[in-house]
C-alpha cells in the first residue's frame, strides 16, 4: 500500500461512522488487530478545552525524563500524520502504510469511523516502537469515546469543561461532565483541572468516590499568580514557572500537568522537578493562541467554542495593538457568541468561509459582528482575507488574528504560516 492508497483507505470511512450506544464496535476493531491497547500504559486526557496543551505538557515532561512517549491528539493541524507521534516525531509514511495494509487485511465491514481507524493505527505503531507510555487524548466526550476501550490507565486527566458538542454530549455542563467522567476507571486515579466550577468539581469527586478512584486537583492555596495575563508566570508549592504559550488559561493547564506528573512518580516514573519546569516553560502547541513573529505579527488560534474565544479575547486584549481579525467558523458550533467575543476586541473583522464544507457563510458572521458596531469585510477566500488584514495591520502597527476554527487555522498554517 502506497501513501495515496493509504489516504484513500482512511478516507473511505466517515468521520463519525455508524451511530453508537456502547463501545462494542471499537472493542471489536481492537480484537481483530490483536488488542494492542492491552500492551500499552496510558495517561487518558478528556475535557472541553485545554486537552491538547495538557497532553503536551505531560508528554514533554516524560520525554525530557527519558521515556519513549506516544502522543495521540486530534484533529491534525498540518497533516494527518501529526496526530500520531512518539517523542514529538510524527508517524512516518512508510510505517503508516504498512500498518494500514495490515488493518485492511484484518478488519470486517463494520461502519468504523476515521477516528477509530486512526486510533488502531496509532496503537499498533506504539506497540511496534515499544513505547513506555502513551498520553492519549479523547475525541469527543469520554464515556462513549472510542479511546475509552483502553484498560484502566495509569491516570485519567480531565481539563476544563464547558458547553460544546451539545447535540452529542448533552445540553448542560453537568451532562457533559458526566460524559467526560466516563474515563474514570475503578480503583484508579483522576486529576481535575483547577479552573472548573465548584459544581463540576463536586460531581467529579462524587463519581471518583463511587469508583474508588483517587481524586486529585491542584491546591489553590499553594498557587500564586504574578503577571498571569501578561507573561504566564505563576508559583506553585514555592516553585516558580512561566508558560511560553499565551493566555491566562495556560497556567491552569500547566498546573493540571504538574499534578499528573506528581502522580506518575507514585507509579515509578522518575520525573524530576527540573524536567516538569522545563516542560512548562518550553511547550508550545500549534494553533493554540500561537504567536508568529513577522511584519505584521500574526496570532493563529483554533478555539471554536465560547470558552475558547473568550480566552483568545483576553490574550489579545492586553497587547495594546489594533487587532485585525480573520474569522471563520463551522455551523456545528455556538458561533454567534464566539463572533461577538472577537468583534469586541477587533478594529476590523474579516469574515471568511470556504475552508470547510459546513463553514458558516461569511455574510452571516459579518451580520453578527456588525451588531457590535465593528467594521467588517466579507471574503470567500482565506488568502484574500489575510492579505487585506495584513495590509491594514502594516499601515496601523497592528496585529493579525486568524481564528474561529481548527480547520481555518490548519489551512492558514499550511499555506501562509511557514
Amino acid at each position: 500500500m502506497n501513501i495515496n492508497e493509504c489516504t484513500e483507505f482512511i478516507n473511505s470511512y466517515s468521520k463519525s461512522g455508524g451511530k453508537i450506544t456502547d463501545l462494542s464496535r471499537a472493542e471489536n476493531l481492537m480484537k481483530l488487530i490483536g488488542n494492542p491497547e492491552k500492551k500499552l500504559k496510558f495517561v487518558h486526557v478528556a475535557g472541553t478545552n485545554g486537552k491538547g496543551s495538557t497532553v503536551e505538557y505531560i508528554s514533554n515532561a516524560l520525554i525530557y525524563s527519558g521515556y519513549k512517549t506516544g502522543q495521540f491528539t486530534s484533529p491534525y493541524i498540518l497533516r494527518y500524520n501529526d496526530r500520531i507521534r512518539i517523542n514529538g516525531t510524527e508517524i512516518d509514511d512508510d510505517s503508516l502504510c504498512r500498518i494500514c495494509s495490515l488493518i485492511r487485511k484484518r478488519i470486517d465491514d463494520k461502519p468504523y469511523s476515521q477516528f477509530e481507524i486512526t486510533m488502531a493505527i496509532a496503537f499498533l505503531w506504539y506497540v511496534r516502537e515499544n513505547c513506555d507510555i502513551v498520553v492519549l487524548e479523547c475525541g469527543i466526550g469520554g464515556l462513549l469515546d472510542c479511546t475509552n476501550i483502553i484498560p484502566s490507565p495509569l491516570l485519567s486527566v480531565i481539563t476544563s469543561i464547558s458547553l460544546d458538542h451539545t447535540d452529542i454530549l448533552g445540553d448542560t455542563v453537568e451532562k457533559i461532565a458526566h460524559q467526560k467522567a466516563g474515563i474514570i476507571k475503578e480503583n484508579s486515579a483522576v486529576v481535575l483541572s483547577i479552573d472548573n466550577k465548584r459544581n463540576i468539581k463536586y460531581l467529579m469527586e462524587k463519581i471518583a468516590g463511587e469508583k474508588n478512584a483517587e481524586f486529585i486537583t491542584p491546591d489553590n492555596d499553594n498557587v500564586k499568580y504574578r503577571g498571569i495575563q501578561t507573561d504566564g508566570t505563576f508559583t506553585y508549592r514555592n516553585r516558580q514557572y512561566k508558560t511560553s504559550m499565551l493566555g491566562f488559561h495556560q497556567p491552569m493547564n500547566a498546573l493540571t500537568a504538574i499534578e499528573a506528573c506528581e502522580y506518575l512518580r507514585k507509579k515509578d516514573f522518575e520525573i524530576s522537578d527540573d524536567n516538569i519546569k522545563k516542560s512548562v516553560e518550553n511547550t508550545q502547541v500549534k494553533a493554540r493562541i500561537q504567536y508568529i513573529d513577522g511584519k505584521p505579527p500574526v496570532i493563529v488560534d483554533g478555539g471554536h467554542n465560547p470558552e475558547g474565544t473568550y480566552q483568545l479575547y483576553w490574550a489579545i486584549g492586553i497587547m495594546n495593538k489594533p487587532i485585525y481579525s480573520v474569522m471563520g467558523m463551522v455551523d456545528s458550533k455556538n458561533y454567534p457568541e464566539c463572533v461577538l467575543d472577537i468583534a469586541r476586541c477587533s478594529k476590523v473583522v474579516f469574515t471568511v468561509d470556504g475552508f470547510a464544507p459546513n463553514a458558516v457563510p461569511a455574510e452571516k458572521l459579518a451580520e453578527i459582528s456588525r451588531k457590535f458596531g465593528t467594521h467588517t469585510g466579507v471574503y470567500h477566500s482565506l488568502g484574500d482575507a489575510v492579505a487585506k488584514a495584513e495590509e491594514y495591520a502594516l499601515l496601523n502597527d497592528g496585529l493579525v488574528v486568524v481564528c474561529g476554527s481548527l480547520y481555518l487555522a490548519s489551512e492558514y498554517l499550511n499555506k501562509f504560516g511557514k
